[in-house]
């Protein structure tokens, strides 16, 4: 496994070169850069922009993990849906420019208080993101999806729509929610629904004990992931102090052989 940084939101402020020398500084080894944020990286970028940004990774330590946008299929109106889809593909085409592999995006909530049942809102989301992975595979992006929102965060209900989506570029980042964790403590039984999908693992603040941290550590090295894990936590006054204890901790919560 290796370990990165999500920019949201302890790099929320970093440009481009900063974020490359605070990961260089810290030995993060890879970075998912979060649209809307201060290194301005988004699908505007021209073409001469789009090709300093991948030399610039191309000259450094660390690499292009991911982009993270926040594009969402749930809503009632088909002409929203449509927008996020189109957006989605827009930043597959940076993605691809730039040399990286994954767009995130997510499901962010079901429309049950509005009458709508479960089911077809799984099936919407599914087949928007079947549109999109088809997309992507033309251009050797994978689609991402994070597991987040209300009810879209449980476990059962992503591999429901994981089943729904059907594609083979389309994959989960695990998110490191609380819903995780099943009566017992553990996330194992959740795990299992999801494991063959994930290809992006989003994490906590490793101190917060009621996440069993070693054991999902020892699931994603039993399936011999090979993603990367990303500090996705708050801003901090000290951010590089912060990296450097994060990195700490993730490297004493490892199987022992496991991490890169």
């Amino acid at each position: 496994m290796r370990l990165g940084i999500v920019t949201y939101n302890i790099a929320k402020d970093w440009d481009l070169p900063t974020i490359l020398k605070n990961c260089e500084q810290t030995k993060f080894t890879g970075v998912e850069l979060r649209t809307t944020h201060a290194h301005k990286v988004e699908a505007t970028l021209t073409p001469a922009q789009r090709a300093d940004v991948r030399k610039r990774f191309g000259d450094s330590d660390v690499e292009l993990a991911g982009l993270g946008t926040a594009f969402e299929f749930h809503a009632l109106d088909p002409a929203e849906v449509r927008k996020n889809v189109e957006g989605t593909k827009q930043y597959v085409k940076l993605a691809h420019d730039l040399g990286c592999l994954g767009v995130k995006v997510r499901p962010n909530g079901v429309q049950t208080d509005r009458g709508v049942p479960l089911e077809k809102t799984i099936d919407q989301i599914g087949r928007a993101l079947r549109e999109c992975g088809e997309f992507a595979a033309g251009y050797g992006v994978e689609i991402r999806v994070e597991v987040h929102g209300r009810v879209t965060a449980q476990l059962p209900v992503m591999q429901k729509i994981m089943q729904a989506a059907g594609h083979p570029s389309v994959f989960v980042c695990w998110n490191s929610n609380p819903t995780d964790v099943a009566s017992d403590g553990k996330v194992e039984q959740h795990y299992r629904l999801v494991e063959k999908y994930i290809r992006e693992v989003h994490l906590r603040d490793l101190f917060d004990e009621k996440y069993p941290w070693r054991e999902l550590f020892r699931l994603l090295t039993a399936s011999n992931y090979e993603g990367y894990c990303l500090a996705e936590i708050p801003d901090s006054p000290d951010p590089l102090r912060v990296l450097r204890y994060f990195r700490a901790l993730y490297y004493a919560y490892q199987p022992a052989g496991s991490a890169k």
